[in-house]
C-alpha cells in the first residue's frame, strides 16, 4: 500500500531512541522530512548524521515539558522543512516514586501533547493531510498484574482523552488527531531489556500475558503510527489503536 508519504513533513518528539526512532526511520523510509527533537544534544546529533542517510532531518534538542522549548522547535522545524504536515508526540517521563514524578507525568506526558497541538495547529491548518498522533499506552487502559499504579498510566490516559476530544474540536479544520497504546515493547535499552535482567519474573508474567506469547518491537508501534499519520488513514480521528499482541483484557465493539 502506497501510504502517500512523499513530501510531507512530519514531526516526532523523544526521536532519538526506541518507538521514536522507529517511527522516524520509518517516515524518512516512505519519503517524508522529519524534524526531531530529544533532551540529550549530543546523541540527538548521533542519531541525526545517520537518519539524514535516508532523507531530509532537521533535528534540536528540546525539553519537551517546558512550553516555550516546544514552541521554539515547532517554528525551527517548519521553517526548515518549509511547513508541518504531521506531528508525532512520543516523548515521556520516566516513572518513579513521589510527587516529583507525577509533576515530570503532567508536564512531559501530558502537557507536551497539549503544547505541541496548540504550537503546531496554525501550520496544520495549512495543510491537506494533516494529523497528530499522540504515543499512549495501554498501562492507561487497565490495572493487572503487570501494570502498577503510578504517574505514567495516569497521565497517559489523560492524554488520550485529550487527543479524543482534539479530534472533535480539530476534524472542522481538516486536522485529524489519533492516539496509539503500545502493550510492553522490547528494544535494546529499553525499559523491558532491563526488566528482562533485573526482574525476570516480570519478564516472563508478560509473554505469558501477551495471547501471541511475545513482546512487541518498536518497528510494530512505529508501522502503526507511520499508517494513522498518512493520508491512507485520512477517514480516521478520534481513534486509539492497541499494538500489543493480545497483552491487555478488554473487549472492543
Amino acid at each position: 500500500m502506497d501510504l502517500d508519504l512523499k513530501g510531507k513533513r512530519a514531526i516526532v518528539s523523544g526521536a532519538s531512541r526506541g518507538i521514536g526512532l522507529a517511527i522516524t526511520r520509518t517516515l524518512l523510509n516512505e519519503g517524508a522530512s522529519v524534524g526531531i527533537c530529544a533532551r540529550g544534544q549530543e546523541h540527538l546529533d548521533e542519531v541525526a548524521a545517520e537518519l539524514s542517510e535516508y532523507g531530509t532531518v532537521f533535528h534540536k534538542a528540546v525539553d519537551v515539558g517546558d512550553s516555550e522549548s516546544v514552541k521554539s522547535f515547532v517554528d525551527a522545524s517548519a521553517e526548515a522543512l518549509g511547513g508541518i504536515d504531521i506531528v508525532i508526540v512520543n516523548a515521556s517521563a520516566a516513572t518513579g516514586k513521589g510527587p516529583q514524578a507525577w509533576v515530570n507525568s503532567f508536564n512531559v506526558d501530558l502537557m507536551s501533547l497539549v503544547n505541541f497541538i496548540e504550537s503546531t495547529s496554525g501550520h496544520l491548518e495549512d495543510s491537506e493531510a494533516a494529523a497528530v498522533v499522540a504515543i499512549a499506552t495501554t498501562s492507561a487502559l487497565e490495572a493487572g498484574p503487570i501494570t502498577t499504579a503510578n504517574s505514567y498510566g495516569a497521565l497517559k490516559a489523560a492524554a488520550l482523552q485529550h487527543a479524543s476530544a482534539q479530534a472533535k474540536a480539530l476534524g472542522p479544520k481538516g486536522i485529524r488527531v489519533n492516539s496509539v497504546s503500545p502493550g510492553p515493547i522490547f528494544f535494546e535499552g529499553g525499559a523491558w531489556d532491563t526488566i528482562k535482567t533485573s526482574r525476570p519474573a516480570l519478564y516472563e508474567g508478560a509473554l505469558e500475558a501477551a495471547a501471541m506469547g511475545k513482546l512487541g518491537s518498536a518497528e510494530d508501534v512505529a508501522n502503526a503510527v507511520v499508517f494513522l499519520a498518512s493520508p491512507a488513514a485520512g477517514h480516521i480521528t478520534g481513534t486509539n489503536l492497541v499494538v500489543d499482541g493480545g497483552f491487555t483484557n478488554r473487549f472492543d465493539f
